[in-house]
């Protein structure tokens, strides 16, 4: 067993968290109209999008280089908001014995907050924990929020 991580992010988004949770459960491959710099594509490789057991591959841009992550929708939750992917492929899992990335919106009061999870096990200590992963991850909630209240 290697060894485990959890790094987790917070960020107010205010745009709307439905929006937030539509686009990444029922429409990925929109968010590369929305942060076209940093998502390049997402295709469906099995099943259909919006539900659980199905299949799809990212193309992005992360450090400066291209990349692609193939992951598996694990599951969906409507009422709580919250997606979970875990990765099959890609170039994480060349780093990475298992990496599962989990997003939720929750409701403060009038605040919507998304929540960015990411599990992962590094087969040792010469593996960095994805810190630089989560801040494309908050870089890129908010470029989407930009494009949907119109902020350049």
């Amino acid at each position: 067993m290697g060894l485990l991580g959890k790094l987790v992010a917070q960020i107010e988004f205010k745009a709307g968290g439905d929006v937030f949770h539509e686009l990444f459960t029922h429409r990925p491959h929109h968010v590369s109209t929305t942060a076209p710099e940093k998502v390049h594509g997402c295709d469906l490789h099995q099943g259909e999008f919006g539900k659980e057991g199905s299949i799809i591959c990212w193309k992005y841009t992360h450090d400066g280089k291209k990349r692609v992550a193939k992951q598996v929708v694990e599951a969906i939750d409507e009422e709580k908001k919250s997606i979970t992917f875990k990765m099959l492929e890609g170039d994480l899992m060349e780093l990475y014995k298992n990496f599962i990335i989990k997003i939720h919106i929750e409701t403060k009061g009038d605040i919507d907050l998304v929540t960015w999870t990411l599990d992962y096990e590094m087969p040792n200590e010469d593996v960095p924990h994805p810190i630089t992963l989560l801040a494309f991850f908050i870089d890129l909630t908010k470029d989407i929020e930009s494009h949907h209240i119109g902020k350049p």
